[in-house]
C-alpha cells in the first residue's frame, strides 16, 4: 500500500515528509513525572514521517543531553527540542539577587490557604522531602538557559520556544543552521518574535492543552498570518485529526502543531490514569487555570483547580508558583489523589477514544486531510474564483 502524499512548504523548510509537528509537551502531573514527549514519542513521530519534538522543560541539562543522544538512537530524521522562556520566572522583572531558598518569597497566608483547600478536600498535608537549593542569583535569569546550552552545542535541528522569546539566543542558532520555531496567542507576539528571527510561527489557540492564550484558533491563525507575512505560520489548538489539519491547510497555515491528539498515544510518558481521564473526557470537561505553573493553563478540570479558581488567590510568577504548590502536589499524591494533579489536555480530547502508536495518529492524521483535500472537497463543492476582467 502507498503512502499518503501531503506536502506543504513547512516539509521542505523542516526536512520531513508531512507538515505536522509534534507539541514539545513538557512535566505533567506537577512536574514529577517528567516530560510526555520524551524520546520515543519523538523518534516515533519523526520516524512516521513528521517533526518530532523532545519536551525539554523538565530535563537537566544532563539529562536533555542523553534524552537527545536517545533520540538519535532510534532515528536518523529531523527533530527539534521545546523549552520555555518565560520573560518573568521566579519574578525575574524583579531586581536584586534571590535568595538561598526562594520559597521565602512565597507570602505565608497563601501557603495556609493551600492547607485549607487541602483539608476541604479531605487530604492530610504533608512536607514534600527537602531538595537542595541552587546557590543564589539573581531574578533575571532565565528558566532554560543551561538547557539552552545544551541545544546549542548538539545543533540540533529545530529549535522550539514553547514560551517566550527566543531573541537572546538567535544568532547563535541560527550559526548552526537551527530552525526556530516560536508559539504565540496573540498578534502582539508573533510579530515580536518574527522580528526577533523566528523562522516559523505557531499560532496557538485557546483551544489547546497545556499553556495557552485567548484567543481561539479559528480567528487567530489568519490575524497573524496577515499580520507577519511572508514569515511561514502553523496552526495549533483543537486539531487532533484529518478535518483539523486540512481546516489548517485552508486557512494559510503550512502545518500544525499537535499535542493532545499524541497525549493518548502508546509512546506518550504519560500516566495511565492521566490518559484515561483524557479518554473520557467530553468537549466540555478541560479549563484554563493557572494553580500549576503560574501561567494559564489549560487541564483536564478537577475539584482542586475548582477550589484554586474560586478561591481568589492570585498565582505567583512561573518558577514561584511551582515551589507553592509542591507541598500540595505531594499531599495529592501522598493521599492517592491523582485526579488532582495537573492533567494538560484541550479541548479536542473529547474527539478521542482509544490509546494509540503515535505512527498510527499521524497516518490517519495525514490520511484524512489527504483525501478531503483531494478528494471530498472536488467531489462536494464546485467553486471558482471570480476571473479577471
Amino acid at each position: 500500500m502507498s503512502r499518503p502524499v501531503l506536502r506543504t512548504p513547512l516539509c521542505d523548510l523542516l526536512g520531513i515528509e508531512y507538515p505536522v509537528i509534534l507539541a514539545g509537551m513538557g512535566p505533567v502531573a506537577g512536574g514529577l513525572t517528567g516530560p510526555v514527549a520524551t524520546a520515543p514519542l519523538a523518534a516515533a513521530v519523526s520516524n512516521a514521517g513528521g517533526l518530532g519534538v523532545i519536551g525539554g522543560a523538565g530535563f537537566s541539562p544532563d539529562t536533555l543531553r542523553e534524552e537527545i543522544a536517545k533520540v538519535r538512537s532510534l532515528t536518523d530524521k529531523p527533530f527539534g527540542v521545546d523549552l520555555l522562556l518565560p520573560s518573568n520566572y521566579m519574578g525575574g522583572a524583579a531586581s536584586g539577587e534571590m535568595p538561598r531558598d526562594p520559597r521565602e518569597l512565597i507570602p505565608a497566608e497563601t501557603t495556609a490557604a493551600l492547607k485549607k483547600m487541602a483539608t476541604d478536600l479531605g487530604i492530610d498535608w504533608k512536607e514534600a522531602p527537602a531538595r537542595p537549593q541552587p546557590a543564589p542569583r539573581r531574578t533575571g535569569g532565565g528558566m532554560s538557559d543551561e538547557q539552552m546550552e545544551v541545544v546549542i552545542e548538539e545543533k540540533i535541528a529545530v529549535f522550539a520556544s514553547g514560551l517566550g522569546n527566543p531573541a537572546q539566543w538567535v544568532p547563535r542558532l541560527k550559526a548552526n543552521g537551527t530552525k526556530i520555531i516560536s508559539l504565540v496567542g496573540n498578534v502582539k507576539n508573533a510579530k515580536r518574535v518574527r522580528d526577533a528571527g523566528a523562522d516559523v510561527v505557531v499560532a496557538q489557540g485557546t483551544e489547546a492543552g497545556g499553556h495557552t492564550g485567548r484567543i481561539a484558533t479559528l480567528a487567530l491563525v489568519p490575524q497573524v498570518i496577515d499580520a507577519i507575512a511572508p514569515t511561514p505560520v502553523v496552526a495549533a489548538g483543537g486539531i487532533a485529526d484529518g478535518r483539523g489539519l486540512a481546516a489548517a491547510l485552508a486557512m494559510g497555515a503550512i502545518g500544525v502543531w499537535c499535542g493532545t491528539a499524541f497525549l493518548v498515544s502508546d509512546e506518550a510518558n504519560q500516566p495511565e490514569t492521566q490518559k484515561q481521564r483524557i479518554l473520557a473526557a467530553t468537549d466540555e470537561d478541560t479549563r484554563v487555570t493557572r494553580l500549576y505553573s503560574g501561567k494559564t493553563m489549560r487541564n483536564i478540570t478537577n475539584p482542586l483547580i475548582e477550589a484554586w479558581d474560586a478561591s481568589g488567590i492570585a498565582a505567583l510568577p512561573m518558577g514561584l508558583q511551582g515551589l507553592l504548590i509542591q507541598d500540595l502536589v505531594y499531599s495529592c499524591r501522598q493521599a492517592g489523589r491523582e485526579d488532582l494533579l495537573m492533567n494538560a489536555a484541550g479541548q479536542i480530547s473529547g474527539l478521542l477514544t482509544e490509546s494509540r502508536p503515535a505512527a498510527a495518529i499521524l497516518h490517519d492524521m495525514v490520511n484524512g486531510a489527504a483525501d478531503i483535500l483531494a478528494r471530498k472537497l472536488p467531489a462536494t463543492i464546485t467553486a471558482a474564483p471570480e476571473s479577471a476582467a
